[in-house]
């Protein structure tokens, strides 16, 4: 423990000892519950208890709110959340069931999300009685999306209204989970192929220390990184997820700001990512269902700062922006190509008992392999159609086909040479 540092210039608060391991003094001698990941009965598996007040302390390291974990510490700093605050959890249930699978009760198919994370009260309810807080890490509710290309597809013929799935207003009805990160580091270790001391020295080292109990305490095999999760969409009726005669239709997309919500037109993102939810709803209708996948990995995980540096280095390189240097242009800046590390991936189709894809909208082998090598088997793979790509993404797209993306068409080096995106000041 450790007084608050002098800071100079500051009115000083009340001296307090400040803890600085999950394993104070106070809980030596006390067992945190024990978590057998991987276990079918949650029972024997146990809680992930990741709150600091408990009579046991914590079993996993980290804290919940993935990477809103720091602004609960400000607004605790600030005095606007009491630290003590335990959540009511009355009527939080998840509005439709979901599992359990068999992916489920396999400890290598599931790794970087808690399985039972969404009926922690429910199948938990026995330890929360007892004192402990222990908080949900997903959460399943019910909505309705309307989006103006969905209109388009209607207007189009492309897809029709059907009262239910899809409104003549333009309505569509879905279910959506939202998922926090839980990461079983024996388990994340194995999918990059490198040692559990290998992952823990790694992650302590880079985030400047963030997380001692990652090189202190072996015992603790669960990890909340405070990390962006993701969003699922579900379209049709998920009581047919798990089952072997049921379509999916499946999109895998990582964040795109700019495009998603802004609509810039540097990128496919939005445009994919509309056709895809197109594509669902088609699935849906037919009485198979949807699944959009939407993870938070802007920028290819390296972030919108650098996405935008490199947007200036592709527009003022000499030639103009051509998809010869795409993939050089960011790797000049970031020192990679890409940092969105699929190998997690596939989790969350494990989790929704998924085990064929029969239409997955990507035309990325990044995402293609690791869904095959986790064991699902893909049916049919759909681009994105050519119509859909905006004028200044041909760069994007001409160079992800050449690096791989399935296409029917490579492009060829005179064609990659050539400078296809729009001057910066244009």
């Amino acid at each position: 423990m450790s007084d608050i540092p002098n800071i100079p210039n500051e009115k000083k608060p009340t001296p307090k000892s400040i803890v600085l391991t999950s394993h104070p003094s106070s809980n030596v001698g006390a067992k945190p519950l024990p978590l057998e990941w991987g276990a079918a009965d949650p029972a024997q598996r146990g809680p992930v208890v990741a709150t600091l007040k408990n009579p046991g302390g914590k079993n996993a390291i980290g804290t919940h709110s993935g990477a809103y974990s720091l602004y609960r510490a400000l607004a605790i700093a600030a005095g606007q959340l009491k630290a003590e605050h335990k959540p009511d959890l009355t009527n939080t249930a998840p509005a439709e069931p979901l599992g359990p699978f068999p992916q489920w009760a396999d400890p290598e198919k599931i790794v970087s999300i808690d399985p039972w994370g969404h009926i922690t009260s429910q199948v938990f309810a026995k330890q929360i009685n007892a004192g402990w807080d222990i908080r949900p890490t997903i959460a399943v509710t019910k909505a309705h999306i309307n989006m103006p290309e969905l209109h388009d597809a209607v207007r189009a013929g492309r897809l029709k209204p059907d009262g239910n799935i899809l409104a003549a207003n333009g309505d569509v009805k879905v279910t959506k989970v939202a998922i926090e990160p839980v990461w079983y580091l024996p388990g994340v270790a194995k999918r990059f192929n490198i040692s559990e001391t290998e992952l823990r020295r790694g992650l302590f080292e880079q985030t400047g220390g963030m997380f001692p109990e990652l090189v202190t305490r072996g015992d603790l095999k669960v990890f909340l990184p405070p990390i962006g999760g993701m969003t699922v969409y579900l379209f049709g009726d998920i009581t047919k997820l798990g089952k072997p005669a049921t379509r999916i239709a499946c999109r895998i997309h990582d964040e795109c700001n700019g495009s998603d919500v802004f609509g810039s037109d540097i990128c496919t993102c939005r445009p994919y990512l509309a056709h895809g939810i197109e594509v669902c709803i088609e699935e849906a209708q037919q009485g198979g269902v949807g699944v959009i996948v939407y993870n938070r990995k802007e920028g290819r995980a390296l972030g919108e700062v650098t996405k935008f540096l490199v947007y200036n280095a592709r527009k003022r390189q000499e030639m103009g922006d051509r998809a010869e240097t795409y993939f050089q242009r960011t790797e000049c800046v970031a020192g990679v190509q890409d940092m969105r590390f699929q190998e997690l991936m596939p989790d969350i189709l494990h989790w929704l008992g998924i085990s064929r894809i029969d239409r997955l909208v990507s035309m990325s082998n990044m995402k293609f392999e690791p869904i095959v090598a986790s064991g699902i088997q893909v049916v049919e793979r759909v681009p994105i159609p050519d119509e859909l790509i905006p004028a200044d993404a041909r760069v994007e797209m001409d160079a992800k086909k050449a690096a791989g993306y399935f296409t029917d068409k490579v492009p060829d080096q005179d064609e990659l040479k050539k400078a296809k995106g729009r001057g910066l000041e244009e």
